[in-house]
């Protein structure tokens, strides 16, 4: 079934669970996402930046549509980090459930003017909106982009913010960035910063940036008030390798005998996620 990222997220927040917006770029990906939330009955968004909506055209969101609808677990199909209301429009025409806008590099009230103007849209047509408070990191090694330093969300603006735009949930920064962290860089999530923001917030809590954080960190992190984590790089650099490693050592040049082992390692990360932020099982509370 294809649902609001607002009905998805109020169930989370009440039986505290975190949900997995996992980014696909292209049909394996997807299968691979699809098939593990159906195997594990746990409610998934399916993410899509405004790079990859263009890169894969509505024909194929059509059959995105078609496949999460017919799903008996319940999905999500999200713009992520829509740039501008343009992006926002188009999500919304080719039938997006939420889309994402994010301002946040702008100033605090250019932010909520800009956040509020796609709320006020979006709500018109049922479709849940997230914003950004706060800037999320670059490693230089995602579509997604960020910034080198790291501004995070104060928790006295967050709830002026989620008051005056409306928005249905609110992205944080509390430390992450966004793709896979270079080797010997062990990030900290401020999580005492997150318990404030939780305090003072009462609309669901996102985490961008989540590929590469401790299990540990991610753990609390949702035990203190994060229903939504976003998950890009862990699901894609398994699968490339193993495509990479596929075509080096094998002579086989049929799509259905190369892909199905990448697909297998997506998997694999998916299912582990969805363990960590307790979403297996949890189809029960949408029926």
């Amino acid at each position: 079934m294809l649902i609001s990222m607002e009905k998805m997220l109020k169930v989370a927040k009440e039986n505290k669970f975190a949900v997995g917006a996992y980014n696909i770029s292209d049909a394996n990906i997807f299968k691979a996402v699809v098939e593990k939330a159906e195997e594990l009955n746990a409610p998934t968004i399916i993410a899509i930046h405004p790079d990859e909506l263009s890169f894969v055209t509505g024909e194929f969101i059509a059959y995105v549509r078609e496949r999460l609808w017919n799903s008996p677990v319940p999905f999500v199909l999200h713009l992520d980090h829509g740039g501008s209301v343009k992006d926002v429009i188009t999500a919304i025409n080719h039938g997006f459930t939420s889309v994402m806008i994010d301002a946040s590099l702008l100033a605090f009230e250019e932010n909520i003017a800009i956040t509020k103007k796609v709320v006020d849209l979006a709500h018109t047509v049922g479709v849940s909106v997230e914003g950004e408070l706060g800037t999320i990191g670059d490693t230089g090694a995602s579509i997604e982009g960020g910034v080198t330093e790291i501004t995070y969300t104060k928790p006295k603006e967050a709830k002026e913010f989620v008051e005056r735009t409306g928005v249905d949930t609110l992205a944080i920064a509390i430390g992450t960035a966004h793709g896979i962290y270079p080797e010997g860089f062990v990030p900290k999530l401020k999580l005492d910063l997150l318990s404030e923001i939780a305090a003072e917030v009462d609309v669901p809590l996102v985490l961008h940036g989540g590929s590469s954080n401790s299990d540990d960190e991610l753990r609390v992190a949702v035990e203190k008030g994060i229903q939504k984590i976003n998950i890009s790089s862990d699901i894609k650099k398994p699968y490339f390798a193993k495509l990479q490693d596929v075509l080096n050592n094998d002579f086989f040049w049929e799509p259905n005998t190369v892909f199905p082992p990448c697909i297998l390692e997506s998997k694999a990360v998916v299912e582990d996620k969805m363990n960590l932020f307790n979403s297996v099982d949890k189809v029960k509370y949408f029926n």
